[in-house]
């Protein structure tokens, strides 16, 4: 195991700090500890503990079956040639450095976990020990370090609709303020909730979709932005239920329209500073951006297996709705598969990052993160040739003219990803294996129904 992986028995200090915290936690009025991961399907799952019983977690862990990396969304289970047999058990260490107590949901705090085998391994389908090892081989071989931030869009419905029907909570235009109004205190518990835990708050804002709104947040190292991410939602789920609402993070929430995205925001840094600006590439990317960049083209195909993963996300990545559907890049294009995102004027050198397009909530970030970051160092590590940029739309372009620019629609991913060695070799055998069958147990479980029956079936699974 590497230093950075975490050990049975408790990290040294580790059963201390949990005992310290525990005590403190139990002063607040914190009952229970939300003890969280996600699994290959984008699913949060959980298993709670008594707040006594931190530090026993911190020591040993917390028992649960290695089989959920195998679950569809809906909880049927294919089965690969290591995983989703009944057999075997993992333990869940909480990170205490990411510990939060939930401020929309008194009585509780929520800690992202690693999972480790009951012999002290690292489970080899942890998205989250995948993800960290991947920044620290990208810090030992290439003095890299990155930030990231998942943007987040979600729908707003009625909580008191027919069954699993979506109405809108609220009227009016896209980005329109009959939409902030209307639901302006929900938002700003949601405000107070993610001050109170610690999250920096960029934007929050009514979005294009009926219902639609998006929080846009502060960029962390990738390990605690994928942590973010998933505290995040569980933070805006809790605080519409108190409001009577109901809230989906699904790709498509109806079988046409704009969809809910998820894109990725990523910046990488050498000795403190950004390479994406001060450069003398292209709009200020020094030669290394611009080959990580490139790297993330070239691989896009294979990426959606695992930042679109969902049957609903194919509803969403639909031409001429900024959802980035084409293999192409350009600065400030949000048609583009890859924004080039410069910033203001001044500020360049803080804010100057790369946004992936084709990504949505049904990923697990902790391995959307990580496939994106391997792309991007392959071509890095390749001098990868970034091509010509496009402007406007490309689904403009008749079929010659794409062909020319190296303008391709992105495919249907499974096959792309089972060819793409680079990708799989960064998350491993196991869980490259765990991708494909659920990718594949996925697309079998909604055969045969339309957009509309696809869109229900997850409108709200996510």
């Amino acid at each position: 195991m590497s230093e950075s992986d975490p050990v049975p028995g408790g990290r040294p200090g580790e059963v201390e700090r949990a005992t310290a915290l525990s005590g403190e936690l139990s002063g607040q009025g914190v009952h229970g500890i939300v003890l969280a991961y996600v699994d290959t399907a984008g699913i949060a799952r959980v298993k709670t503990v008594p707040t006594a019983k931190l530090a026993a977690a911190a020591a040993w862990g917390v028992g649960m079956s290695p089989v959920f990396d195998t679950f569809l969304a809906h909880d049927a289970i294919v089965a690969t040639d290591v995983l989703g047999s009944p057999d075997g058990d993992l333990r869940l260490y909480p990170d205490l450095d990411r510990l939060t107590v939930l401020a929309a949901q008194p009585g509780w705090a929520w800690a992202p976990v690693d999972r480790i085998t009951q012999e002290g391994e690292p489970h080899p389908a942890c998205g989250r020990t995948v993800l960290r090892r991947t920044v620290t081989r990208a810090a030992e071989r290439h003095g890299i370090a990155f930030r990231a931030a998942v943007e987040i869009e979600w729908a707003v419905g009625r909580g008191d609709a027919d069954g699993d029907a979506f109405v809108p909570a609220v009227s009016g235009p896209a980005y329109g303020a009959t939409r902030q109004v209307e639901l302006s205190d929900c938002a700003a518990d949601l405000l107070a909730a993610l001050a109170a835990q610690g999250v920096e708050v960029d934007q929050l804002h009514p979005e294009y979709a009926a219902g639609q709104f998006e929080i846009s947040v502060g960029a962390l190292d990738p390990v605690a932005a994928a942590d973010r991410s998933v505290l995040v939602r569980q933070t805006i789920r809790a605080v519409a239920r108190r409001h009577g609402l109901r809230v989906s993070f699904a790709p498509a929430v109806l079988g046409q329209g704009v969809g809910n995205g998820g894109h990725l925001h990523l910046s990488a840094w050498r000795e403190g500073r950004n390479l994406h600006a001060g450069g003398p590439g292209r709009y200020g990317m020094t030669a290394d951006a611009e080959s990580f960049v490139a790297g993330v083209l070239d691989h896009l195909p294979a990426l959606t297996a695992l930042t679109a993963p969902s049957p609903a996300s194919r509803l969403r990545l639909r031409p001429s709705q900024w959802a980035g559907v084409f293999t192409a890049w350009g600065r400030e294009t949000r048609e583009a598969a890859l924004r080039v995102v410069t910033g203001t004027a001044g500020e360049r050198e803080r804010a100057s990052n790369l946004e992936v397009k084709p990504v949505d909530l049904a990923a697990n970030p902790y391995l959307a993160l990580t496939s994106v970051i391997a792309a991007g160092l392959d071509g890095l590590a390749s001098s990868a040739s970034l091509p010509e940029e496009i402007t406007g739309d490309p689904a403009r372009y008749d079929a010659a003219e794409a062909a020319a620019r190296g303008v391709r629609r992105l495919p249907e991913s499974v096959e792309a990803f089972g060819a793409d060695d680079v990708l799989r070799a960064a998350l491993g055998p196991v869980l490259a294996d765990a991708v494909t069958a659920v990718r594949r147990g996925e697309i079998d479980a909604v055969d045969g129904l339309d957009d509309d029956g696809v869109a229900a079936a997850y409108r709200w699974t996510y």
